[in-house]
């Protein structure tokens, strides 16, 4: 039997077999340097089945175990052993500097590797931070800070399979001042008060590191038009729990593309023809990149909801229908201990509870559970967690 799923904004094609797993269709976009067309469609054909691997449900380990291992044969179908049985590249498309290729893999099902995974996590996504804003005085791209998180957020909405986010882009955090001096408590403390504030799981940060021009022009393959530089685009990517404030992932990508535009006219970062240009184009590719990765890593962290009410031998807690959570559903209990070390360095500590909870009633942002043998709940209290691994 064929049948066609519409998912994360791509269309995967599947075909169920008991004795060949599932066909997964998706695409990959890369971008082409110093000519070698070859690295790059070896980049795309691996976003391409990091995209099919995680819908199939892949830990983190087992993608990139599975696409070093195939990627290094260049065929049209090739035979692999583990969750993927063979991958067919069904085309392929050169525009400018970009490549994007389609492909179809034969993936076996495997079992879960984390419960976690059949849930989404909040995640507030923050203003981003130019480190030096004097490099965004060309084209006058200063709100691209706000333009390029926005953009994010939609392509988590549209690829993303693990996360349910929110905005908040009017304001700056005083992130990368904490960041950048190193004070790490003051980060954890920027960290939950934001998630306090916004009911989030856990909080994106992110350092625009580099927006310079080159010295040199590029015109290798533009000799006929003049004054078109490289424009760098390097960014950091953190993400922190929402609960203790620890830094969860720490990623940083480098980019550059040309910038075809005059240095002399402000460029509207929100307009169309901005992110059709090979500068756009290419920070579309890095968000693709960030996107996967955010997935990859979030994709098994705890499903955690912050407690709300507790009374009796039942609790409700912050997630709901939007976070994946049904009726059924079994949850640990977590009762924090905070503590302050001899340095005055604040800690996060967990008691287990020796009880589960399982959900009797879900809405869209919350859920009510109680004990299965009716245990009172005397050691939970308002703020506590109620965890799925």
């Amino acid at each position: 039997m064929f049948m066609r799923l519409s998912l994360i904004g791509l269309c995967f094609a599947i075909y169920s077999s008991a004795s060949f797993g599932q066909w997964y269709e998706s695409q990959g976009v890369a971008s082409i340097k110093n000519n070698d067309n070859k690295a790059a469609k070896a980049q795309a054909v691996h976003n391409a089945l990091k995209k099919a691997l995680l819908v199939a449900g892949a830990s983190v380990s087992s993608v990139q175990q599975v696409v070093n291992g195939l990627l290094t044969q260049d065929e049209i179908s090739i035979r692999a052993s583990g969750s993927v049985n063979s991958l067919e590249l069904i085309s392929e498309n050169y525009s400018g500097d970009l490549v994007t290729v389609t492909i179809r893999a034969d993936i076996f099902p495997q079992e879960k590797k984390c419960f976690a995974a059949d849930y989404k996590k909040s995640m507030l996504l923050t203003r981003s931070n130019i480190l030096h804003r004097e490099q965004a005085n060309i084209g006058n791209i200063y709100s691209i800070d706000r333009t390029l998180i926005k953009k994010l957020a939609n392509k988590i909405q549209q690829q993303g399979i693990y996360l349910d986010t929110k905005l908040a882009l009017q304001t700056k955090t005083e992130f990368s001042r904490y960041n950048q001096s190193l004070q790490t408590q003051s980060l954890k403390n920027l960290t939950m008060s934001l998630a306090n504030m916004t009911d989030s799981q856990y909080v994106l940060f992110s350092e625009i590191q580099d927006l310079s021009l080159a010295n040199d022009e590029n015109n290798d393959w533009q000799f006929w038009q003049k004054n078109i530089y490289q424009r760098q685009f390097n960014i950091a990517l953190y993400i922190h729990d929402g609960t203790t404030g620890e830094r969860i992932l720490d990623k940083h990508y480098q980019s550059s593309a040309p910038w075809d535009f005059d240095d002399r006219k402000q460029v509207d970062v929100t307009s169309h023809n901005f992110w059709q240009s090979e500068y756009g184009q290419q920070i579309s590719v890095t968000l693709d990149d960030m996107v996967s990765d955010i997935d990859e890593n979030m994709m098994c962290q705890p499903t955690q909801g912050r407690i709300v009410q507790v009374q009796g031998n039942s609790i409700t807690f912050n997630l709901g229908k939007r976070h994946g959570v049904k009726v059924g559903d079994k949850f640990s209990l977590l009762h924090l201990n905070n503590f302050i070390s001899d340095d005055k360095r604040s800690y996060s500590g967990f008691n287990i509870s020796p009880y589960k909870v399982i959900v009797t009633s879900v809405s869209q942002d919350s859920a009510h559970a109680t004990t299965a043998e009716q245990h009172i709940l005397d050691n939970i209290q308002v703020n506590d967690l109620a965890v799925r691994y």
